[in-house]
């Protein structure tokens, strides 16, 4: 009977001491903006989506694209 209240006891502790830290916990980070490259990433994996393009013809058009200047 003492072990089963210890563990009750201990169970109930585990419990409210996750919730506890749950409410404590850091808000979700907040978006950071783009950087240039991850802009340049963005628009040319639109435009390969677009041309629908597969295989090592995305692979090259991709190399190209995001070799290019801007």
């Amino acid at each position: 009977m003492k072990q089963l209240i210890s563990v009750i006891v201990m169970g109930a502790s585990l419990v409210c001491g996750s919730a506890y830290a749950a409410k404590d916990a850091d808000p979700a980070p907040v978006a950071k903006t783009k950087t240039k490259q991850q802009g340049k990433m963005a628009t040319c994996n639109k435009d390969a989506k677009e041309k629908a393009l597969k295989g090592s013809e995305r692979r090259s058009f991709m190399s190209s694209c995001l070799s290019a200047k801007a």
